[in-house]
């Protein structure tokens, strides 16, 4: 008789693991898809925002606002390197972006560790969510309930945003054929800045979110950039519904891959990524590779 309520309540972190993953996985997939750039630094963003917030809170004493300003300043510092030292390389192959962006990811961590140390952080709950419910038998923190209501409603945002908006029509675009776009006249430096910097402020939004789940500490980008980079896979490249479709999937799989397999949990997920990209080559949403 347990087993309906367990099962219920790992559907929900799974679920709740899985909106996270989507924060992080989506503009990572905004971005490979219009600037051609498999961005390895993008689980730094995630850690950046982590520790952003950790501050702000210690400053402010306010999570709304850390949640608020945390993603704003995480945005510049995707700004700045996207300007800098990305850039320049966008004529050269990708091993040069691949090794640039995987550098990145140690002179973040390292930077983060002479700021903050190296231990791990806590970030504390929001006093509103800092109580549990009870749902069909299964008792879930209430925190989890809302970053799974806060993820979704920030799914529908975005889709508003991509599909409704003239905005979206030159992200849609710029994904599509980014010299096609520039040739419309479209300023397409200005749009790949922009699209770097919102993708860096989602992730910076992902990592203050999971702050008060997992806590903040400097391996943090690195252990999420691997789910990352596989639900965008399965999703398919450059696509909001992969995106999302390939979180979830990917956060049920892992979750109750640590319930039934705590020993190959991570197994669970490549098995997943193999069986769909068997049927979908492209994932399940994606375009031909060009």
């Amino acid at each position: 008789m347990a087993f309906v309520p367990d099962f219920f309540g790992q559907a929900l972190n799974g679920l709740a693991y899985g909106v996270l993953l989507f924060l992080l996985s989506v503009g990572l997939t905004l971005i490979f898809g219009m600037l051609d750039i498999v961005n390895l630094a993008h689980g730094s963003y995630y850690m950046l925002g982590a520790y952003a917030g950790l501050t702000l809170i210690a400053v402010t004493g306010n999570f709304w606002l850390a949640l608020l300003v945390a993603p704003l300043a995480v945005a510049l510092i995707g700004a700045a390197i996207e300007r800098t030292c990305l850039r320049p390389l966008y004529r050269r192959g990708p091993l040069d972006q691949v090794l640039l962006t995987f550098g990145l990811i140690y002179v973040f961590e390292d930077l983060v560790k002479w700021i903050w140390s190296g231990r791990i952080r806590s970030i504390p709950t929001p006093a509103l969510f800092s109580g549990s419910v009870t749902i069909f038998g299964a008792t879930i923190p209430s925190y989890r309930l809302f970053v799974i209501v806060f993820g979704l409603a920030i799914a529908v945002a975005l889709w508003a945003l991509i599909e409704k908006t003239r905005l979206g029509a030159i992200i849609r675009a710029g994904v599509f054929d980014s010299e096609m776009t520039a040739g419309m006249g479209i300023n397409i430096d200005r749009v790949f800045t922009g699209v770097f910097a919102f993708g860096a402020a989602l992730a910076g939004l992902s990592g203050v979110i999971a702050g008060p789940i997992q806590s903040a500490y400097p391996p943090m980008g690195a252990s999420i950039l691997v789910p990352a980079l596989i639900v965008v896979v399965v999703g398919g490249l450059g696509s909001l519904k992969g995106s999302l479709a390939g979180s979830l999937i990917i956060g049920q799989a892992e979750t109750f891959g640590k319930v039934w397999l705590p020993g190959a949990s991570m197994l669970m997920i490549y098995v997943v990524m193999a069986l769909i990209l068997l049927f979908r080559p492209q994932g399940l949403f994606g375009r031909a590779l060009k």
